[in-house]
């Protein structure tokens, strides 16, 4: 399973890094970024940008995100790195 690893070395931010779930979540409700992006309000770049861990999101965004996702927020997000076949 691919997971946002580039957060660790491309993040544009020093924080640690934010592991995430959306892409696999994304994909298996069988949604487009677009989609996802026009659910949140936001542009569908930002979406990807999420995905890859190029991008950490704001507490308000990852709530809109968990919404549209009908998951929560621990569900999707951590610090740590997910363990392989767990969504």
């Amino acid at each position: 399973m691919l997971c946002s690893m580039y957060a660790t070395n491309m993040s544009r931010n020093s924080e640690e890094p934010v592991f995430n779930q959306i892409e696999q979540v994304r994909s298996s409700l069988g949604l487009s970024r677009q989609e996802l992006a026009d659910l949140v309000g936001v542009h569908y770049q930002t979406i990807g940008y999420l995905e890859r861990g190029e991008y950490s999101p704001s507490l308000v965004l990852a709530l809109r995100i968990s919404n549209a996702l009908n998951k929560e927020v621990s569900e999707l997000f951590s610090l740590t790195e997910p363990k392989e076949g767990k969504n």
